[in-house]
């Protein structure tokens, strides 16, 4: 359901054809932008709190002056609301809603929609098919947890190539980390069940795990199975061994605690994630807040988004701040749908002892972090302002750019492009280059390259936001001069551009900044602005290193097997994908390798004496 006027939005006639359902409104300006998304229990009703209430906070009279249309989704369920509602603010983002900035960044535990499901780290955007658990605070955590699957569930690790192409268990079966089904050592049904019993794991559901495993070991001791029956008990064991561990005060709860603190305009829920007891850390989380925002609302809001499709609510919730009635209830209900069990939420003013101690912590934490990020944001500031102060521009610098070349001895010539706001280094938009097609060794025709690459066909007319204020280049006075020549062929003359290098002597301390038309001028190594550079600068070394490294290494690992005589382009990729990768292959036997399509007995021959001299 739409309704919109180019001139001006009729509340009246809207409202009289609002729905009296649950569902979904999505608000949008003249422009068709979507300004903001909200859910309700009853459309009709929540719609008209914004027009007949004449005593509204000042941001919701900011958003009903800007509404040039309404759109209405009627849901079928308290689920659906709540997953449409979070999906639609991340694909809208509209500036009158709170926003939980994408976490694809976080790692997850990723179980695979595959007949044989595979346990792996997983960070990215949430899209595969499959399960996920998390995020998890850290990858240690991942990496920790994964190492408990292997070896209570014996679930496997491996990329699917892997897996598909085994003929023999390979050396997590041998050291019972793995139950084999690459090679049938398991029936499905079997592995399945494993599988479930490792979500259990997850979920913080371990004491119901334990003693679906005691009722399993029991009907194999009925039946004599007395070896089964002594796998499962050693499984009970580790598992409780690691109740009894990292317990804060014998407890096995489950539950998230979300503690919000504000200070200027940066606010902060802060979340601990408690599994069966096990304490898996916690993380801050900086939401985009406009103006004038209750805290109510930034809570309300960070919930619903933070819950979603791959995230599972836990039993217990503790929140540091009260929701209304109305949005408590729905919230529960979708919560509760979402997660298949009841969902309870709590305030501070209800809970006691162990949970007291840890909503305390969080609370502190969230602070702390408000407080870091405060120090760091005004140590930016103030280093953005003594960089401006020293080059005498009017204008405040919001986006710097840095652009470095790494290579080895001219070869695998990597160009890193950072930025860097306000904000500190934006690494969504980092880029690196592979440079190709110019001399060894010849930096100034990389960075010719790079910059070309970078700025080609851009206009800061249509694009301000996307383009530099400052473009800083590392490597003195030579790499300016290129710089300058590639922006005046792309007439991008406005630009300005900044290099910097090591003073007469390479002394440290005395360093250089070069710029267009103006003497050299010293700078001084105490300074705000020195650091800043420098920082800059040693970052964008950092990334054109690390990428030149992954590419180094890349070309290292194919020329492995394109040294061989006979292995081209195809059969290497037949042979990286039948044993799923290199170290399989090396430690592959003839047979095996003669078993790849394409491949020969003789050059199987070939390519497994080649292996062993190149190691």
């Amino acid at each position: 359901m739409t309704q919109q006027d180019s001139v001006k939005f009729d509340a009246n006639d809207f409202l009289r054809h609002a729905p009296l359902m649950p569902g979904i409104y999505m608000m949008r300006d003249v422009h068709g932008d979507v300004i903001y998304v909200g859910k309700a229990k009853n459309l009709k009703n929540r719609l008209s709190s914004y027009f007949k209430t004449k005593q509204l906070p000042p941001k919701t009279q900011a958003l009903v002056a800007n509404i040039a249309s309404i759109e209405t989704t009627i849901t079928a369920t308290e689920r659906d609301a709540l997953l449409l509602e979070s999906n639609l603010i991340k694909e809208y983002r509209p500036r009158y809603n709170v926003r939980l900035i994408d976490d694809k960044s976080y790692p997850y535990i990723y179980i695979s929609d595959h007949p044989f499901p595979r346990f792996s780290f997983y960070r990215g955007a949430r899209k595969r098919r499959g399960r996920m658990f998390g995020p998890f605070p850290s990858s240690g955590a991942v990496r920790e947890t994964l190492n408990l699957m292997t070896k209570v569930f014996r679930v496997r690790e491996c990329e699917d190539s892997f897996f598909s192409h085994r003929t023999r268990p390979c050396l997590q079966y041998q050291i019972q980390r793995c139950s084999g089904p690459c090679v049938d050592k398991i029936a499905r049904s079997d592995y399945l069940e494993s599988v479930e019993e490792a979500m259990l794991f997850l979920k913080g559901d371990s004491q119901k795990l334990v003693d679906l495993l005691i009722a399993k070991m029991t009907l194999y001791s009925q039946d004599l199975q007395f070896e089964k029956a002594g796998e499962i008990r050693d499984q009970i064991q580790y598992i409780r061994e690691i109740q009894g561990s990292n317990m804060m005060e014998e407890s096995r709860d489950s539950l998230d605690i979300h503690a919000l603190y504000r200070s200027a305009e940066i606010a902060n829920v802060e979340v601990m994630t408690i599994r069966d007891g096990r304490v898996l850390g916690t993380r801050a989380y900086f939401p985009k807040v406009p103006k004038d925002t209750s805290d109510e609302e930034i809570m309300s809001a960070f919930v619903t988004q933070y819950y979603g499709e791959h995230r599972q609510p836990p039993r217990n919730i503790i929140l540091s701040t009260a929701l209304s009635e109305e949005e408590e209830t729905w919230l529960l209900l979708g919560l509760s749908e979402i997660s298949a069990h009841q969902v309870q939420l709590q305030y501070p003013h209800n809970v006691r002892g162990r949970k007291r101690k840890w909503f305390e912590m969080v609370a502190n934490n969230a602070k702390h972090s408000v407080e870091i990020k405060l120090a760091s944001r005004a140590q930016v500031e103030d280093r953005l302002f003594s960089l401006n102060t020293l080059l005498g521009f009017e204008k405040n610098i919001q986006r710097i750019e840095c652009f470095d070349i790494s290579h080895s001895f001219g070869e695998r010539t990597v160009a890193s492009n950072v930025v860097y706001t306000p904000e500190g280094f934006t690494k969504k938009y980092y880029r690196r280059f592979n440079i190709e097609g110019i001399t060894a060794g010849d930096d100034y025709e990389a960075m010719r390259q790079a910059l070309t690459r970078r700025f080609k066909g851009k206009d800061p007319e249509k694009d301000p936001q996307g383009f530099p204020d400052l473009l800083l280049i590392d490597g003195g006075k030579g790499q300016l001069q290129v710089a300058i020549e590639v922006l005046d062929a792309l007439n991008l003359q406005s630009l300005r551009l900044l290099s910097i290098s090591e003073g007469e002597g390479k002394v440290r301390g005395r360093d250089i900044i070069w710029m267009r038309d103006k003497a050299p001028l010293p700078i001084d190594s105490s300074s705000p602005a020195f650091h800043l550079l420098t920082q800059i600068r040693d970052e964008a070394h950092r990334f054109a290193i690390e990428g030149h490294r992954t590419r180094r290494d890349k070309m290292r690992r194919r020329s492995v097997l394109e040294d061989i005589p006979g292995i081209g382009e195809t059969r290497r990729t037949a042979l990286l994908t039948h044993f799923g990768g290199l170290e399989s292959l090396k430690s592959a036997a003839v047979e095996d390798i003669a078993k790849v399509p394409g491949i020969s007995q003789k050059l199987a021959e070939v390519v497994y004496q080649g292996l062993r001299e190149v190691g």
